[in-house]
């Protein structure tokens, strides 16, 4: 079983940048296709990012198209998303996820097999 502990989230002006970390516990982190869902204050869960268990392959919500990056270094055992030109909207409690294997598993957000507590973002405009 594998444990997400996130940070990075705080405090920015609309347009500005933040970097979220998730470091992951267990030595098998690179079986883990790996990802971001977010919740914003009074809406639902929203998928955010996803990346494979070699990086090689990303995938991305509509909304965050062009603005986020998902990484990861398997040797640190760590996920990271980076996030560009944020808006208000962006202002959400963001958590890491992790799933087994394929990447399509995480998209859907069910059965997943491990999330983290959340770090929270919030833009001010």
């Amino acid at each position: 079983q594998v444990q997400l502990v996130e940070s990075g989230g705080g405090l920015v002006q609309a347009g500005g940048s933040l970097r979220l970390s998730c470091v992951a516990s267990g030595r098998t982190f690179s079986s883990y296709a790996m990802g971001w869902f977010r919740l914003p204050p009074g809406k639902e869960r929203e998928f955010v990012a996803a990346i494979s268990t070699s990086g090689a392959l990303t995938r991305y919500g509509d909304s965050v198209k062009g603005r986020f990056t998902i990484s990861r270094d398997n040797a640190k055992n760590t996920v990271y998303l980076q996030m560009n030109s944020l808006k208000p909207e962006d202002t959400a409690s963001y958590s890491c996820v992790a799933a087994a294997g394929s990447i399509w598993r995480i998209p859907g957000g069910n059965g997943l097999d491990a999330w983290g507590q959340g770090t929270l973002v919030t833009v001010s405009s």
